[in-house]
């Protein structure tokens, strides 16, 4: 919900014009958007859950109906893995609200991080005795079936259900 961006999202006049695609003007953010959401395999509403915002909200984006404030940005880009400068660079994004965007933004996930983490300790248990490698392994079962519950998206679903197949083969 763009209510909580610290600026009101812009709403254009006029319909946004097709894909400059071939023309010599900058990229449309919100055909960037779509094309990013698209290459990480999440559908809108998907997305809109991970931003807080309402898929209504995230199609008028892509539509270029509307022009995400700061917040909006920010997050959007933590979840495609850029910066926010990175993510309206080219675009046709307004330079007064590029210039008070954050320089960097968090860009993992909790289950990506209880992920990595798992890779720790695996790493970890190559060496440990019998006893502690099966305990520890069972905790991270007992923890990936939570894990799975979190994932959103199908690129953390896919990474959850990987390490359970892991964790599968290890007893």
């Amino acid at each position: 919900m763009a209510a909580f961006d610290d600026d009101p999202p812009v709403t254009t006049s006029h319909p946004p014009t097709s894909s400059h695609l071939g023309s010599s003007g900058p990229e449309r953010l919100g055909e960037r958007i779509a094309r990013l959401r698209v290459a990480a395999g999440m559908t809108q509403a998907e997305l809109a859950h991970r931003v807080a915002i309402s898929r209504v909200a995230l199609s008028n984006l892509e539509s270029g109906r509307n022009v995400p404030g700061e917040r909006t940005i920010t997050l959007l880009a933590g979840v495609f893995g850029l910066e926010p400068p990175e993510l309206v660079a080219g675009t046709a994004y307004p330079s007064s609200k590029a210039e008070r965007l954050p320089l960097v933004t968090a860009r993992h996930t909790e289950v990506q991080l209880r992920l990595a983490l798992l890779e720790r300790d695996l790493r970890w248990l190559e060496g440990a005795p019998v006893a502690v490698a099966a305990r520890v392994a069972a905790e991270w079962r007992r923890e990936l079936v939570e894990l799975a519950d979190r994932a959103s998206g199908p690129a953390e679903i896919a990474a959850v259900d990987a390490a359970r197949r892991r964790m599968a083969e290890r007893t």
